[in-house]
């Protein structure tokens, strides 16, 4: 059956029709879409919700301010303040009643140590002492000799000589007798002790007990670690883009994780003028005030007061968040705003640094976060 010709045509129109129809919808939907994204980042409210709302418009200041740099480090003390205690002869540990964090006083007694050692050294030094006296009379004996010419030259060197030796063994053997505690001035055959004591040299803490009584100890052996944290400062790690900012003097303000809210003052006191393998230097800065409650080893987190700089800043109310980033919201009309993203620096008195342009003059500086809920509210209804 053949279809006749007046038929075809209408058919033919309107295919052509509705193929131009869908291609102008398709042309469309792209200028449709990019006026709904500029829509999302703009809202306007009305005269009522302007007033209800108490939003302030203001301008960007330019206000000198000191940029901060962040860094971390740990509590630490001086090498001096911490002290690890051995003994120069081993011996066993007669007595000892020390525990972790048991508080110390400089020249208090910390163990007791035994062997038969101690006694060998104290018989050999008055032994030596007795000897010296002997060979000091022959040498004053020989000298008047010789001046007579009574005796050769060659006995009274001799007998100089093995005064002046004597003499050294007589003070060496006192020195190791100093360093096992004990004097040698004092020392006699009646004094004669087969036990020391090991004193604590500075006031502090223990915290370190590596031994138990009747332990047999040798001289490369710690037995206790002792510290003082009288004298606390910071050490933190710079990395070497931003070390060249330091100078000794800069302010630092710093926290402990446990105590965010709590906050210490330092100063930098020295700069480590090296950078390490992991590309950082260390900075040691004294604290300042009252710090009791910091101990050694604990973790902070510090902000280095860097030079100042007149900055282009804005209240700090002005600046609102949104999925981890920083916005304001610009003035282009009457109740007309603008959402824009912008790049913060840092913060100081109640403003914050902006790094990044505004175009435009005026702000919201204050209620922004108002703005920001009416403008996502909006965006889920539709």
């Amino acid at each position: 059956m053949k279809m006749k010709p007046n038929i075809i045509i209408p058919i033919i129109l309107i295919t052509l029709l509705s193929a131009c129809n869908n291609h102008a919808e398709k042309a469309a939907e792209p200028e449709q879409n990019t006026a709904n994204a500029n829509v999302e980042n703009e809202v306007i409210l009305s005269p009522v919700q302007a007033k209800n709302s108490d939003i302030l418009i203001g301008e960007p200041q330019t206000r000198l301010m000191h940029t901060e740099l962040k860094v971390s480090g740990v509590v630490d003390v001086p090498p001096k303040n911490i002290v690890s205690i051995s003994i120069p002869l081993g011996g066993y540990l007669k007595k000892m009643a020390l525990i972790p964090g048991q508080k110390v006083k400089q020249g208090e007694v910390l163990a007791t140590m035994e062997d038969p050692q101690y006694i060998d050294l104290q018989q050999d030094f008055l032994t030596a002492k007795s000897r010296l006296e002997y060979l000091q009379a022959d040498f004053d004996r020989q000298r008047t000799l010789n001046q007579t010419k009574s005796t050769s030259d060659k006995i009274f060197q001799q007998a100089k000589a093995d005064f002046e030796s004597q003499k050294v063994l007589v003070r060496s053997l006192g020195e190791k007798l100093r360093l096992l505690g004990i004097s040698p001035d004092l020392l006699s055959e009646s004094s004669i002790s087969r036990s020391i004591q090991v004193y604590s040299p500075i006031s502090g803490y223990v915290t370190k007990v590596n031994v138990n009584t009747g332990k047999y100890v040798t001289p490369s052996d710690v037995l206790f670690e002792l510290i003082n944290p009288a004298d606390l400062h910071i050490r933190l790690t710079v990395f070497e883009n931003d070390a060249s900012n330091l100078v000794i003097g800069q302010k630092i303000t710093c926290a402990t994780n446990n105590r965010p809210d709590e906050k210490y003052t330092a100063s930098i006191h020295l700069i480590t003028p090296n950078i390490s393998e992991n590309r950082a230097t260390e900075v040691h800065c004294h604290l300042e005030g009252n710090h009791k409650k910091l101990f050694p080893g604990t973790f902070v987190n510090a902000s280095i007061e860097l030079n100042n700089a007149n900055v282009l800043s804005v209240p700090e109310d002005a600046v609102v968040k949104w999925e981890d980033k920083n916005y304001l919201f610009s003035q282009i009309g009457t109740n007309h705003f603008r959402l824009l993203p912008v790049e913060t620096g840092s913060s100081s008195d109640g403003f914050i640094e902006i790094k990044s342009p505004i175009p435009g003059g005026s702000i919201v500086v204050k209620n922004a976060y108002t703005l920001l809920m009416k403008l996502k509210n909006s965006a889920e209804e539709e």
